[in-house]
């Protein structure tokens, strides 16, 4: 579903200031604002769902600003944008999943009365990343808050947390904008190109945070096009455990790109903090706390990489849906229509039921790489299945 916008965001009748920054998600906004203004509409417990790249964290962060600030009061608001208001509580986890010590250390200020502000809130960004362990940590806090304490969820969909956890908050869905909304966007925010601003918006689908990289990095663009090229280009085995070698490769490449910068970042203030000089050996005293951020840095280092894969398997899942859209004879809503003439040929080469046997592989590969499977087995299992159409 979609939401048509004005051109601008920041439009004439736009919500306020800490809400500003929420972009096409105006019901969402007025439910929220209503919430925060009205006790008798304020649930202790929230659910914010929507595609990935919608907003959902934006959403939560100005509805934490609203709820702990006093009316007017724009420099706590900004202190709640900037993650450093005492009676926030944030979590938005680096690694594959939240581990249950940090479910517990929510727990634990969930229970604290605020200090300065009207409410306390705990923000959750990466619910969907719970464990059932983990969950179950937060059950009680969520079923028996203190009364100020306000919980605000995060998550793709309801059906990514477990029923108990369902049960007790208050869901929000949220719209999805359409191609031309988010390019629209892109353009105003980055001064792209309407063309690449366009394009970019359909190959991430939609998701802004993605599609904001596309139009802006020449590398990932690189990317995505050398993978669908290769891919297309499987024709037996051999070309099956090449690709998916290649899709490890560039994922890793991807991955590294968005974490070296920052890994040095880190390694060089913690150094400066420990007093260590640039360049001299790390004391014994202090190994085991840059020991504990190498370790930190390698999780962050496997969530970047399965999420990378995750990107690229989104790609290929956009690839064989054009496949079948064009089999079908619906080429108007194609998100990969440059490829028009090599969708047209597989199109011809194979069966519906191949394109959609493929799609299915695809979308078991996506739960086997949830479950800790090897990255490079998992996608040469999935190109044998491009190369011949069927499941190894």
């Amino acid at each position: 579903m979609s939401v048509a916008l004005e051109p601008s965001p920041r439009a004439a009748g736009a919500a306020p200031f800490p809400w500003d920054a929420v972009w096409g998600q105006d019901e969402a906004v007025a439910a929220l604002r209503h919430a925060a203004s009205d006790p008798s509409a304020l649930a202790h417990a929230w659910l914010i769902t929507g595609p990935p790249g919608s907003g959902r964290s934006t959403l939560a962060y100005a509805f934490a600003a609203e709820l702990i600030a006093d009316p007017g009061d724009e420099r706590a608001q900004h202190q709640v944008l900037a993650r450093t208001h005492p009676d926030l509580t944030a979590l938005r986890t680096e690694q594959v999943v939240i581990r249950i010590d940090e479910a517990r250390r929510l727990v634990e200020r969930a229970s604290f009365a605020p200090s300065l502000g009207r409410h306390r809130v705990i923000v959750v960004e990466d619910a969907d990343r719970m464990a059932e362990r983990t969950s179950n940590v937060l059950l009680k806090a969520l079923e028996e808050p203190p009364e100020k304490t306000v919980w605000v969820l995060c998550a793709p969909s309801d059906a990514d947390l477990l029923p108990t956890i369902r049960s007790r908050v208050r869901v929000l869905r949220l719209r999805e904008p359409s191609v031309a909304d988010v390019a629209g966007l892109i353009v105003e925010r980055t001064g792209i190109t309407p063309d690449v601003a366009e394009e970019s918006a359909r190959h991430a689908q939609r998701h802004i945070g993605m599609a904001q990289r596309l139009a802006t990095d020449d590398d990932a663009r690189a990317r995505r096009a050398e993978t669908l090229a290769a891919v297309l280009a499987v024709r037996g085995i051999g070309d099956a455990v090449e690709v998916a070698g290649q899709i490890v490769r560039l994922a890793t490449e991807d991955a590294k790109a968005l974490t070296a910068t920052r890994d040095e970042e880190e390694r060089r203030a913690l150094l400066r903090m420990l007093g260590v000089a640039e360049g001299a050996a790390v004391p014994p005293s202090v190994r085991g706390q840059v020991n504990a951020l190498e370790d930190d840095q390698k999780r962050r280092a496997t969530r970047s990489l399965r999420d990378g894969i995750d990107r690229v398997l989104t790609d290929l899942q956009s690839l064989f849906r054009d496949v079948v859209m064009v089999q079908y004879g619906r080429e108007a809503d194609l998100v990969n229509v440059e490829r028009l003439d090599a969708l047209r040929a597989l199109a011809t080469q194979w069966t519906p039921a191949r394109s959609l046997g493929v799609l299915d592989r695809i979308s078991a590969t996506r739960r086997n790489l949830e479950q800790n499977a090897a990255p490079l087995l998992a996608l040469e299992s999935l190109m044998i299945t491009v190369a011949n159409g069927s499941a190894p």
